[in-house]
């Protein structure tokens, strides 16, 4: 398989900007980028309405999208570092755990529903056991608790400009069903081992991230280009 070069760009919208007026913008932005050719991937997760006010998860209710696009070569997007509510660019390694099969049209929906979480390193701690804690440990005990459908591991590799928030992860975890993510005890896997494993999430969680930065959205996930693979 041809390696690419994957780049995320984190938007944001304003309190002030409907959630339809933010989501159309996006669709906008991406549609011009999706005519280069020298572009093969593009997709987006972003938010598109806002997250229910009872959750165990706390989301935050900001609107955000996390656009992902991957070049045969680097490339400096102008297009994008210039827009309204521009946060940030990241080249990023990525993981797959588990995967969908996409079976859908480009610019569709994707099915289900995305837990998009941006987080930093945890600071009392050096950054091969940020490294181990969170593909070693934590990786791992997602994948065993929680229902996911596919999950997307993007460790930050570099901050592509000056004024890029500072983030060392993006993570799209995507969910077949909006009850598998909403309801607690489809999340973690039970009602029964519920809270065990809700406590067990959480300290596992504090061990590698900084808590008090970690950002959580409720999100929508489109395919604006996808990568032809060669027959």
């Amino acid at each position: 398989m041809e390696n690419y070069i994957k780049t995320i760009y984190l938007i944001r919208g304003s309190r002030e900007e409907p959630y339809t007026k933010f989501r159309n913008r996006i669709f906008d932005l991406l549609g011009t980028l999706s005519t280069r050719e020298d572009i093969p991937g593009i997709s987006v997760v972003m938010t598109v309405k806002e997250p229910p006010i009872f959750s165990v998860i706390p989301f935050k209710k900001d609107k955000i999208a996390s656009i992902t696009v991957k070049t045969g070569n680097f490339l400096s997007l102008k297009i994008l570092e210039m827009e309204d509510g521009f946060a940030g660019a990241y080249q990023v390694d990525e993981a797959i755990p588990v995967a969908y099969r996409k079976t859908w049209k480009d610019g569709d929906q994707s099915p289900g529903i995305n837990l998009l979480t941006i987080f930093r390193k945890k600071q009392s701690i050096d950054y091969e056991t940020f490294i181990r804690r969170w593909h070693l440990g934590h990786t791992p005990l997602s994948l065993k608790i929680h229902p996911l459908w596919n999950y997307n591991r993007n460790l930050v590799k570099k901050r592509l400009t000056g004024s890029s928030e500072t983030w060392d992860g993006i993570v799209e975890e995507h969910f077949k069903s909006a009850n598998d993510l909403l309801n607690p005890a489809r999340f973690f896997g039970g009602p029964l081992l519920m809270f065990y494993r809700m406590l067990q999430v959480y300290i596992d969680t504090r061990s590698f991230l900084d808590y008090r930065t970690i950002q959580t959205y409720l999100a929508m996930e489109y395919h604006i280009k996808s990568i032809l693979t060669k027959s």
